[in-house]
């Protein structure tokens, strides 16, 4: 026995332990925070996770370290990065990556021919040199890896390589790594992998090699996948004449930025995957595309070849064997009939995927849509359809999803679309269906979990259901806005219990909230929005659930202010309620991950606490219109992801505190209707668009670093302070009122955790316009405003001003300029409102105000303007005499004065001179006059001051304006104490 024990040791072979302590070596090297390589121990190292040996030899052949967790998130159906970082999910999968170094040991694997160590973070660490000098390796995958460096040249040599993923995108960051750098600036590299068949160096960037990478590609014969998705490729060498890619099936060139023609695709007669989205092709889609006879899947968004074709392309008809067909994006116009008639050619329709979303169809969705029996999905939205869904729709027996959306839908959905028995999801946002919808549409659709309806204001949709009707389908998803589904809560929605997201806003329901549904969804709910209703009751210590991410219960009757402990929760929105007394003092214990908080339009009260610093997730603070007094909390400044500051029209005091220059990332601030005083903040705040201020006591001047520092501004609104001197001429540096700004989401995006999002929360403020204080919401976006009125500002209006040819309003009323209107005026072209009443402008008018074809408020009252109103185009549209009214030396329409040289006598305007004859009766009634008209136009000045506002605050104005001028050159600010007005 001993002979034999010992003949065992003596045969085992010496590999076993040299590729055991490779592998040991190899762990050593990696840091592995979640321990996913724990089970490496023992000696039978085959049956560690992740290795594969040979089953004979026990020769290891495959590593395959690839983060499941992370893979899963990459190709879900639903990648959301915010939804993913708020439920913790990227918080795991980046403790379960792997990272460190990799040791050179791996090369003691002579039959290794499958390394796989994808969706994991090297954090930048460079691929290694000696990856080159894997003989056998046959697929190497280190997509969303987070390498990056030169990729090593030595790659080259891997020529019995048939699969290699260097895709660049950066999961743990959430944007392209950018890190890959191609060595010597080209791609010869890969003229050495000959037996390569699958390519993926996705958003590697290739902008170095525009000419040149197709020549290179075009050597490797066995390509059957390519992939060169967001590779910064912008051309091609049209030199390339054939592509020898004849076994490629498929391709994926999406999100560059070519814009040359794709007629070389002609001749990649056995694709049957072509991706070419997200690109700027110039010209139409050439007829060459009908031999690609074999495609399965196309993917032609968001080329915008509409603006070169106006119609979808007919060639479609003869790609018969297409079941994805994506189109949206692309400005398509005509008829909706034109497009699914174009399928006439085609013996059996294939589709089972169809996005013809954000296009310009029009017209009713036709009856024809019925022959497409396997559709699965379809969107049409954000077009310009109108009318009824057609009875045909319940032939589509496979289609799961449903999205018309943004649309002018205005008819019914028929009885027909309770057929759709495998209807997962419908999506109809903002349509203006009419009559009702019934148990008929809704009685045979067993599988729905996601249903979606909002209405345009004042386009009721009514549910037309029993009270006591239990559907055959179990939502998870619910949103219905502008749905009358009330004034009970019916039974049929207190019986969906398995509710993730819920959403019911203006749905007519004005009952208590019935508990035992609410304790039933509790605790899986995530979002919650019961806005706009009647409902009663107090809900905050029904919700049990850790998870939830977003409450909204505004304009209700609720008194309750805020829930227990909500680790998760996002967003809360509990503005227009009832809510009174103090914000609670420990809310950034209760929700720690707020990044939304809209507690707007109540009656809260007490001071605002010091402890902001808690809730370091912030992004937008509405408290505006409550009664809340102090000083704005110092705390606030260290919210450095903050985007919107909204503390309007409450008691609060004091100046701003220099803190919030910290909070670089804010894009609105609305402190109007406070009683804050102080010098104006010299902020740096680069991404600023809306800065409100008006109705304060703040002084002093405007700071000329605003000019470089708030360079996006938007709207702008100071009025109704102490402000004064000269408006800054460098304000031209303001670039949004000068070329306009394409981003007008600007006021609605931020980021969270390093994700773009746009919050849910609508941004609203008043402003005065076209002389009335409006509120402006939904429509803030459109805005661009200057208002400046009602300080104490001097000087000349400045030239530069007249470069603002976006602004849509500007308002220096009731200040002290000086000087003339300036001459260009004209070339503010989308002005729409201009007042420049109560000041001491003087000189003409400028005839260049015919030039403002938008203009629809005019006021120059009050100033010591001359000569005549100009005429013409416009201008005389605006025919109200008070328009110019207190400018005695103006004449002509619309006032009563004339001008002399309109028809009247040549002494028309010219004082007479009396004689020495005349003089002692003259003497005698001026004193007469005098003793009676003294008291009489006193009177008369007082009668004109207090019945008339405006005159009121003009003649106020002319008397600070000695006392505005001599603390201004002595330079000595005080804080006035405010008039009543």
């Amino acid at each position: 026995m001993k002979l034999s024990l010992a003949s065992n040791v003596t045969h085992t072979p010496n590999y076993i332990a040299v590729e055991r302590r490779a592998l040991i070596e190899f762990k050593q090297s990696l840091s592995d925070l979640s321990g996913r390589l724990s089970s490496w121990v023992g000696d039978d190292y085959c049956r560690w996770l992740g290795i594969t040996c040979d089953f004979i030899s026990r020769k290891v052949t495959k590593i395959d370290l690839r983060n499941s967790l992370g893979f899963s998130i990459l190709h879900g159906d639903d990648f959301d990065y915010q939804w993913m970082y708020s439920k913790g999910v990227l918080q795991e999968f980046r403790r379960t990556c792997l990272g460190g170094d990799i040791s050179p040991s791996l090369l003691e694997l002579k039959h290794l021919n499958y390394l796989d160590l994808s969706v994991n973070n090297f954090e930048g660490a460079t691929i290694p040199y000696f990856f080159g000098m894997f003989k056998s390796l046959k697929y190497l995958n280190l997509s969303f890896a987070h390498f990056g460096g030169v990729i090593p040249p030595s790659v080259r040599n891997l020529s019995n390589l048939n699969y290699l993923d260097l895709h660049a995108y950066n999961l743990v960051i959430n944007e392209r790594s950018n890190a890959y750098r191609l060595p010597g600036e080209n791609l010869q590299w890969l003229s050495g992998l000959s037996s390569l068949k699958y390519l993926d160096i996705g958003q590697v960037n290739l902008s170095s090699v525009q000419t040149t990478w197709i020549h290179v590609v075009n050597t490797l014969s066995s390509l059957s996948e390519l992939h060169l998705g967001d590779c910064g490729i912008s051309s091609f060498d049209d030199s390339i004449g054939f592509l020898n890619l004849t076994s490629l099936k498929v391709l994926d060139l999406s999100s560059n930025s070519i814009s040359s023609s794709f007629s070389w695709l002609s001749n990649l007669t056995s694709l049957s995957k072509l991706d070419i989205g997200y690109n700027t092709f110039q010209g139409t889609i050439p007829r060459s595309f009908v031999k690609l006879k074999n495609l399965q899947y196309l993917d032609m968004s968001g080329t915008e070849l509409g603006k070169f074709e106006d119609h979808i392309p007919s060639f479609l008809q003869n790609l018969c064997q297409l079941r994805y067909l994506s189109l949206r994006g692309n400005y398509f116009g005509g008829k909706l009939d034109e497009f699914f008639g174009s399928y006439s050619n085609c013996s059996q329709n294939n589709l089972e995927t169809l996005y013809l979303s954000d296009n310009r169809l029009m017209g009713e969705i036709p009856k024809s849509l019925g022959k497409f029996e396997i559709l699965r999905s379809l969107d049409l939205s954000n077009n310009e359809l109108w009318g009824s869904l057609p009875n045909s729709i319940g032939n589509l027996l496979s289609l799961q999803i449903l999205d018309v959306s943004y649309n002018f839908l205005n008819g019914t959905i028929p009885p027909s679309f309770g057929q759709l028995s495998e209807l997962i999801e419908f999506r109809s946002f903002k349509n203006s269906w009419k009559l009702v919808l019934s148990e008929a549409q809704l009685m045979h659709l067993t599988k729905l979990e996601r249903l979606v309806i909002t209405q345009e204001e004042n386009q009721h949709l009514v549910f037309k259901i029993s009270y006591g009707w239990i559907p055959p389908f179990t939502l998870k998803f619910l949103y219905l806005e502008n749905c009358l589904i009330g004034p009970q809560f019916p039974i049929w929605l207190q019986v969906q219990t398995r509710l993730t997201l819920v959403a019911l806003s203006s749905v007519g329901i004005s009952d208590f909230m019935p508990h035992e549904w609410i304790s039933k969804i509790s605790s899986h709910i995530i979002d919650l929005d019961l806005s706009n209703n009647m409902l009663k009751g107090n809900l905050s210590h029904l919700f049990t659930s850790q998870d939830v991410q977003s409450i909204a219960r505004t304009h209700n009757l609720s008194e309750d202010l805020v829930p227990p402990r909500y680790p998760k929760l996002m967003f809360l929105y509990l503005h227009n309620n009832s809510l009174s007394g103090p914000i609670p003092s420990n809310i950034g214990d209760l929700m720690p991950h707020l990044v939304e908080l809209d507690l707007s339009d109540n009656q809260l009260s007490g001071e605002l606490l010091d402890n902001w610093d808690k809730l370091g997730a912030l992004c937008i603070i509405d408290l505006g219109n409550n009664n809340l007094h102090g000083k704005i909390p110092k705390s606030i400044g260290l919210l450095t992801s903050l985007s919107a500051l909204i503390l309007s029209n409450n008691h609060l005091h004091g100046e701003i505190p220099k803190s919030l220059q910290n909070c670089s990332l804010l894009r609105s601030i609305d402190l109007s209707g406070n009683r804050l005083h102080g010098s104006l903040p010299s902020w740096a705040m680069p991404e600023l668009r809306l800065l409100n201020l008006r109705s304060n006591f703040f002084s002093g001047t405007i700071p000329p670093q605003w000019c470089n520092n708030l360079c996006f501004l938007r709207i702008l609104d100071l009025s109704n302070n102490n402000l004064c001197g000269k408006i800054p001429s460098c304000l031209s540096n303001w670039t949004t009122f000068i070329s306009g700004d394409k981003d007008i989401s600007g006021l609605n995006n931020y980021k969270v955790n390093g994700a773009t999002t746009s919050f849910f929360h609508v941004e609203k403020t008043m402003l005065v316009m076209k002389g009335r204080e409006m509120k402006y919401s939904s429509t803030l976006k459109y805005v661009l405003i200057i208002d400046l009125s009602s300080n104490k500002l001097s000087g000349e209006i400045p030239n530069e001003i007249t470069k603002f040819v976006y602004l849509g309003t500007l308002n220096l009323s009731n200040n002290h300029f000086v000087g003339t209107i300036p001459e260009n005026i004209g070339a503010m072209q989308q002005l729409e409102t201009l007042d420049l009443s109560c000041n001491r402008l003087s000189g003409k008018i400028p005839a260049s105000l015919n030039s403002l074809n938008f203009l629809s408020h005019l006021n120059l009252s009050f100033n010591n303007l001359t000569g005549s109103i100009p005429k013409g185009n416009h201008l005389e549209t605006l025919e109200e005499p008070s328009i110019y009214e207190g400018n005695p030396l103006l004449c002509g329409s619309p006032v009563k004065t004339k001008c002399p040289w309109d028809g009247h006598s040549p002494n028309y305007g010219v004082p007479v001179i009396s004689t020495s004859e005349e003089d002692e009766e003259i003497m005698f009634g001026f004193y007469i006059s005098m003793a009676i008209g003294f008291p009489v136009g006193l009177n008369v000045l007082f009668f004109a001051i207090f019945t008339s506002r405006r005159r009121r605050i003009c003649y106020f104005r002319l008397l600070d304006s000695v006392s505005c001028f001599v603390l201004e050159k002595i330079g000595f600010f005080t804080t006035p104490v405010r008039r009543m007005r």
